[in-house]
């Protein structure tokens, strides 16, 4: 477990560096504890693992104001868990779930049994992701993600991807950009 949490660990602060991140904003994450141990994504779920990964994300997380957002599984169709503060800054609704380890999985288990007024909503449009083991999360970012490589590349056995967004380029060969 060790192990596991240093990867984390390391993978977030990475991430948010990188992404410039700053308070009020919104990390997504998409955490397959199957993929961490080694066994296939939605066959093997270790909430110990997740636990694991969620102790040591979220306090960084929330030390710097930035919202961390929990993607459920496909049997809750990708829903996520967020803080009530979050839902309602951003104005997304509410939807009635608990998740559980094998609905909704694991690490959304172990993040709503975390937060101090967890709730669930089916869409949101996050600053920045993690995806640990192939959980999709792309449908839960902003437009225009930019892959972010990271020093981390694995956590446990579970493959890692990380990505930032940025505002989109409009107005063609005469606009300027910072």
């Amino acid at each position: 477990m060790k192990t596991i949490a240093q990867a984390a660990e390391t993978a977030v602060k990475e991430l948010i560096e990188i992404a410039g991140l700053r308070a009020g904003q919104i990390l997504v994450i998409g955490c397959s504890s199957s993929e961490i141990v080694g066994e296939t994504i939605g066959h093997g779920s270790s909430f110990e693992t997740a636990q694991a990964v969620f102790d040591t994300v979220y306090p960084i997380l929330k030390e710097k104001g930035i919202y961390l957002a929990a993607q459920c599984c496909e049997h809750l169709n990708r829903a996520l868990v967020l803080e009530r503060a979050c839902a309602e800054r951003y104005g997304w609704e509410e939807v009635s779930v608990v998740p559980q380890p094998k609905a909704g999985g694991s690490f959304a288990t172990a993040a709503w049994a975390g937060f101090s007024e967890p709730v669930a909503v089916e869409h949101i449009r996050a600053h920045a992701g993690m995806d640990i083991g192939g959980t999709l999360i792309g449908m839960h970012l902003r437009d225009v993600a930019v892959p972010v490589r990271l020093s981390v590349d694995h956590i446990g056995n579970a493959i890692l991807l990380a990505a930032r967004t940025r505002p989109k380029f409009i107005g063609g060969s005469r606009a300027k950009y910072e």
